[in-house]
Formats: C-alpha cells, structure tokens, sequence
C-alpha cells in the first residue's frame, strides 16, 4: 500500500514543482489522471479488505441529509435539537460505525438526519473510520458541515476531504458524454470554447486505456472534471454551512467568522438558537415540490401533496404509490406548471415541477 502512496506523493511533488502554462498542461493533465488513478487503486483494495460497500445506511424520508464535522463541534445536540432524536437511544451499528438517524418533519416533508462519527483530517485514506462515514455521506442529498464557532478552519479540511474522496459538493456533473467504441481513434466534439486542448484530453483518456472513443463536451471544463467523467464514480451532493455554539463567542470573532462564511446559519445548539430557520433553510436547499394527486374521475386532494425533490420524475412517483405502477402504467396526465395545456397526456419520462397536479392511468 506505502508503494502506492509514495508514488501518489511523488507525483504530487512533480505537479507542484511544473509550472503550469500552455505547453506544460497536457503533462500536468496525465500527471493528475495518474493519481486519480492510483487513489482509486486504493479505494478499491481498502473496500474489498473492510467487506465492499458494506457501509450503508437505508435511506428513507423524502430527503436525506448527513451531519459532517469534527469531533466535538456538537453533532449530537443539534440532531436532537432538531429532530427530537435521542442520539444514545436512537443509535444503531452497522460495522464498525455507529450511525444515529432522526426525523424532521418541516411542511409536510419527511428529512432524515443522519450523525456520523466525526471526520478527521486523513477520512478519505481511512484515518479515524473515515471510509465509512465518507460511505455515508456519499448516499446523502445533502450534507451540513457544523463548524465551531472557535474553529472555522475546520470547513477547509472537511472540503478537502471530501474532495479526496470523490464527493463533489454543490457542483453538478459536467456535461460530457464519452462513449467507448471498438475502433477508430479518440474523436472530441465541443459545442463550447474550451480551455482544454485535445492533446490534453487524449493524453488524460490514454492514462484509463481510452484509445477509441467518441467525446461529446457541452461546457468548458477543467481536467478534473474531465477525470471525474471518466471515473464515473463521483458523488454530487448539495450542503449548507452551520456554525455553532455563538453563545459562547465573543463579538469580534462572530463578526470575523460571518465575514469568513457570510452565507453560513450562525446556530447555538444547546441554546436553540436560530434552529427554526436552519429547518427553512435545509428545506429550500433540498429543493422540494409540491405534486397534488387526482384520482382519475374525482378532484384532486389539494390538502396532502406529496413532497418530492425537484427532479422527480412520473417514473419515481409511480415507484412511490405502488411497486406495480410502473409495470402497469398506461400514461399520466398533468394540470400545472409541467404541462404544455391543462391534462397533458405524458410518460413516465415527464419532470415534474412545484404544483403540478397528476394524475397516473395504469391497466386495470
């Protein structure tokens, strides 16, 4: 394993040491798929000795969101704050790690918290059960990072964790499709104006074997994006910063602190301070919609919508009423803001947006 983390550490020196201009990039391309290469070597031989995936948590609710912090920062009081969870009472061990849910209910949507052990510089090449609570984190919808008030720094280690780890936070995938093919050489297609050049695109596809391909890039990214595409494997999660325990700090350093991290929610956990707009805030970042369901024939139920997250298909509501909807569906129809004219007949294929009212036509 060293063998594999001194190479990692030598290239790492090299990419340190080039300097980066046009006739250097392709070299540092490659250099950087090389390590992503070999880290995800580790990952591997790390997940097949501690028993594969094995770490996971059953997501449930509408929404799934996890707790990342140090140890310490004050996990624990702030699920129980929001949730009503008794950490001790409601934890539950999977493995080597004890993972504590809760349940916030907030507008009629159902958000399951999840308190993992704390994350320590080093998670992401295992240190302090680091891979499996990065397990976790990478099944999530959402994280928040709870930083102390005392310790704001924390938040970059915690990024660069996760970064490591192949968890990319409020980014979404780039829009690239490479499709492999039997023959022919690597052909780029752009409809964009792109940073990258070919050479160093193929010699980043040459690092993972890619020698025939068809690439399709729709917007101007960087070579670790283009890496990530090729990896296939990242996690995309959305997040929100919550610093705790402002009861304790005095003026200056709140104000350093808000100045640092002016979109964070400033809470005290222990106080309760602010919990009730950290539950608005988790609820907007999540992204809900409202779908009204219309029996067919009758009016629709515009009391109980269902709480969905924005990017929910007809598919997935179908998956959610009945495991036989979707083998029986016959077609949809949709009033609202998704449709093109009031009862729109559609397939399961349709998005749906906040407010729509849906009805699902399955055979008899």
């Amino acid at each position: 394993m060293s063998s594999i983390q001194e190479q990692i550490q030598e290239i790492e020196d090299e990419i340190r040491k080039t300097q980066y201009n046009k006739a250097t990039s392709h070299h540092i391309g490659r250099l950087k798929a090389k390590i992503a290469r070999l880290r995800d070597e580790v990952e591997k031989k790390a997940s097949a000795k501690g028993g594969g995936e094995g770490y996971s948590v059953k997501k449930s609710g509408d929404g799934t969101v996890t707790l990342v912090g140090f140890p310490s920062v004050g996990k624990s009081t702030l699920l129980n704050k929001v949730t009503g969870a008794k950490s001790e009472v409601g934890a539950y061990e999977f493995t080597t790690l004890t993972v504590v849910p809760g349940v916030l209910e907030h507008k009629g949507a159902t958000i399951q918290f999840l308190d993992v052990p704390g994350l320590v510089k080093g998670a992401a090449s295992g240190r302090g059960r680091g891979k499996e609570v990065i397990a976790v984190i990478r099944n999530s919808d959402m994280v928040i990072f709870l930083l102390d008030v005392f310790q704001p720094k924390h938040y970059e280690v915690l990024m660069d964790e996760l970064y490591e780890a192949g968890i990319r936070v409020d980014q979404i995938p780039p829009d690239v499709v490479i499709k492999k093919k039997d023959r022919g050489g690597v052909q780029i297609h752009t409809t964009v104006e792109m940073d990258l050049d070919e050479e160093t695109i193929k010699a980043v596809l040459d690092e993972y074997k890619i020698h025939n391909a068809h690439v399709l890039i729709r917007e101007n990214i960087n070579v670790d994006q283009l890496i990530d595409v090729v990896l296939n494997n990242r996690s995309y999660v959305s997040s929100l910063i919550v610093v705790n325990k402002v009861d304790l700090a005095y003026p200056e350093l709140l104000k350093k602190c808000m100045e640092t991290y002016p979109s964070a929610i400033y809470i005290s956990a222990h106080e309760g301070t602010n919990i009730e707009t950290l539950k608005e805030d988790i609820y907007d970042r999540l992204g809900f919609i409202r779908v009204y369901m219309k029996p067919q024939g009758q009016p629709a139920d515009m009391e109980e919508p269902m709480i969905v997250m924005s990017g929910t298909n007809i598919g997935d509501i179908c998956d959610r009423l009945h495991r036989d909807f979707r083998r029986k569906f016959r077609y949809a129809q949709v009033w609202g803001p998704s449709a093109k004219h009031p009862g729109q007949r559609l397939g399961m294929e349709h998005m749906l947006e906040d407010e729509d009212i849906l009805t699902v036509i399955i055979q008899k």
